[in-house]
């Protein structure tokens, strides 16, 4: 590539003071501030429209297909029969699409604290939300994920925490403690499934993932870890799936298949039987870093991040 090839403009993903990624760009769609967090919409020459919060890279156009199938697919496909759904946050409305596509779902609750960020994607993300949140299924609510639950009387067969980490100025940490996922399980019905994003499974940056992962198999019987590689991030995401009575582990590729042939509207672009194995086997550093984790984390003490997907 010649000098007169190279893009003159670039948007900067910061891991750490240390570490930065940086994304060639077209174009800023959006660029602001709401009560909560800034807000930018940019066009990425690679990627296409990302969303990004407090300088955090959420998801972009063409991949972002990866990390809300991971997130959502595997609990709702584990359920025997999902109906009635929550999602907390999924300001860009990807989660609720893949939400949506269950034929079995009849209620898709989707409780986000910025109002802004939905007008956002509603606005420049189409591709992301795909119509979901006009749906006759969605009931969107602007309002804290934490203060819905505990002021709801309803039940949900599946949880979704589609939320931002738990950084330092950001709106999100209190939804990372234990005694928010003691709240959680009393709002999930027997059956029910718990699945979040848990920051990056990178062996530089493991602090989060394991302490999430710790904190909930204090409250839930059965935690199965998993991560996926998101080529936006350039690293291995992780996710957590919590529940008290099913095992996504013991499913194989041909249920899985089955399942999502008759329980799933159009073609998934990531998630199948066999990649649904390859993202439940982590490596071995990743189970070693769960397997020594002791920390809980509190209301009184919450895990806070400097820096997106850094402990530093």
């Amino acid at each position: 590539m010649s000098k007169k090839e190279i893009p003159s403009r670039w948007i900067y993903d910061y891991f750490s003071p240390f570490e930065v990624h940086k994304h060639a760009i077209k174009g800023t769609l959006f660029h602001g501030n709401s009560e909560f967090q800034e807000i930018v919409v940019a066009e990425t020459d690679c990627f296409g429209r990302c969303l990004i919060l407090d300088n955090e890279f959420q998801s972009a156009e063409f991949d972002e297909y990866v990390y809300h199938e991971s997130l959502v697919q595997p609990a709702l496909l584990l359920h025997p029969m999902p109906a009635k759904v929550a999602i907390i946050g999924g300001g860009e409305g990807a989660a609720l699409r893949e939400v949506l596509r269950h034929k079995s779902v009849n209620k898709a609750v989707m409780v986000d604290i910025d109002e802004k960020v939905v007008e956002c994607s509603k606005a420049y993300l189409p591709t992301f939300h795909n119509g979901g949140f006009s749906d006759e299924r969605t009931v969107l609510l602007f309002r804290d994920g934490r203060e819905f639950l505990e002021e709801s009387n309803e039940l949900f067969d599946v949880i979704i925490m589609d939320i931002t980490c738990p950084l330092e100025e950001g709106p999100s940490y209190k939804l990372f403690t234990k005694e928010f996922y003691e709240l959680v399980k009393k709002k999930l019905t027997g059956q029910g499934i718990f699945a979040i994003q848990a920051s990056t499974t990178s062996p530089i940056a493991l602090d989060t993932y394991s302490i999430l992962n710790r904190t909930l198999s204090a409250v839930f019987a059965n935690v199965f870890p998993y991560a996926a590689y998101i080529p936006f991030f350039a690293i291995n995401w992780g996710f957590n799936l919590a529940t008290d009575s099913l095992d996504p582990t013991l499913l194989n590729r041909e249920e899985i298949d089955r399942r999502i042939t008759e329980r799933v509207k159009g073609e998934l672009k990531f998630y199948d039987g066999i990649t649904h194995q390859a993202i439940f086997n982590l490596p071995k550093y990743v189970r070693k870093a769960l397997t020594l984790q002791t920390h809980i984390n509190l209301d009184n003490s919450p895990l806070k991040e400097k820096y997106p997907g850094r402990n530093v």
